[in-house]
């Protein structure tokens, strides 16, 4: 797989989404498995987007802090879904993330990401593939909705966070890869 950011962040989104619909699918433990991974993903994803692809949005999209400002309303949202997800699997719940989600990525996928890969070099694209593959391995697993969204919070206490987080995934038994 290409380490391009935007190639990552697209693939992240198939995941996601595979697994939303799996957990539609299933009931029980296998769909709380199928729920904790989503929230792992998905909370991972949401770091690396704030803290290495929205700066670089704002710095060369036309109204990108908007799209930005947009997207990060999206997260909170998403954020607040899935911090009740963590102790229900309510279908009227995985209803609500899932139209959440799937406007999240049209905008991005649609707009966004594709103005993006016309306005960074293929170096560029390549490097910020890399950071977030790296720090979504230190970034937090679970939902944290009164935290900010923003890389600096992400970069300074980000990785306590994850590593708290990760501690008690492994306590728990649960899942959040």
């Amino acid at each position: 797989m290409s380490d391009n950011v935007i190639d990552l962040l697209i693939a992240d989104h198939r995941e996601v989404q595979g697994l939303l619909d799996e957990a539609f699918a299933t009931s029980g433990s296998e769909r709380r498995d199928k729920l904790d991974a989503l929230i792992g993903q998905l909370v991972r994803h949401s770091v690396a987007e704030e803290t290495i692809v929205y700066p670089a949005m704002v710095a060369e999209l036309q109204d990108g802090q908007k799209a930005v400002d947009h997207d990060t309303d999206e997260h909170k949202q998403l954020e607040v879904i899935m911090k009740k997800l963590e102790s229900s699997s309510d279908d009227g719940l995985l209803k609500e993330l899932k139209e959440v989600l799937d406007d999240h990525i049209s905008d991005e996928e649609d707009e966004q990401l594709p103005q993006l890969r016309e306005a960074l070099s293929a170096d560029k694209l390549e490097q910020m593939g890399v950071q977030v593959e790296a720090l979504k391995k230190i970034a937090p697993t679970r939902p944290h909705p009164s935290a900010p969204n923003d890389a600096l919070f992400h970069l300074t206490v980000g990785p306590g966070v994850g590593l708290v987080d990760r501690l008690r995934d492994k306590l728990s038994g649960r899942d959040s890869s």
